[in-house]
């Protein structure tokens, strides 16, 4: 009797942790269609990470919820959008200056990358702490610091887009699913800070 509970009690927890991974598959699909709108994708990843929440909470939650969040999200994640094209167009124009043999070029196209590299970062933890109500501003701050207090969880979410990128060279369509995992990560990364 005992062995058939420690086994199901196995089971039971396996199951929880597929769906789990399920779920962040089904919202990395919700984040994609939600970035569509191509400002919207810091409030897109925004709802996803708080619809995880949710789920690893055992609170309740679907596509409505994830909408509703998303339109929350929109009232200045879109600005943040914005600031994030603009600094991957400006890191695109410091790559090519770079390559044109300017001096110091590569350095500075280093640089560059790296510092849009951190902002990604920084933005994705901001996102996996958004909730309603709070402001971007406030949000984008706190996670810069915490993007470089804490060095270990930063290189989990840069792992985790990489993890896309190779999903997107292999096999395109993975793309859309994994982005459900970085949400994941980040949310991860930033319970794991908290709790630190």
């Amino acid at each position: 009797m005992a062995q058939a509970r420690v086994k199901a009690r196995k089971e039971s927890v396996l199951a929880e942790r597929f769906a789990v991974f399920a779920e962040c598959l089904l919202t990395g699909v919700w984040i994609a269609v939600a970035s569509l709108g191509v400002v919207t994708y810091p409030a897109a990843f925004a709802a996803g990470a708080r619809h995880l929440r949710r789920r690893t909470a055992h609170e309740g939650g679907g596509w409505r919820e994830f909408v509703a969040d998303v339109r929350a999200a929109l009232r200045g994640g879109w600005l943040v959008g914005l600031a994030g094209w603009a600094a991957a167009v400006a890191v695109w124009v410091d790559v090519q200056a770079s390559r044109s043999g300017l001096p110091g070029g590569p350095l500075v196209g280093a640089v560059g990358l790296f510092a849009l590299i951190g902002l990604t970062v920084a933005g994705l933890r901001a996102s996996a702490a958004w909730t309603p109500g709070v402001r971007w501003r406030a949000l984008l701050a706190q996670a810069g610091r915490r993007t470089v207090l804490d060095p270990a969880g930063s290189f989990l979410i840069i792992t985790g887009l990489a993890v896309v990128a190779l999903s997107a060279w292999f096999v395109a369509p993975l793309a859309v699913p994994v982005l459900g995992a970085v949400a994941a990560s980040a949310v991860a990364v930033e319970e794991r800070y908290r709790h630190r």
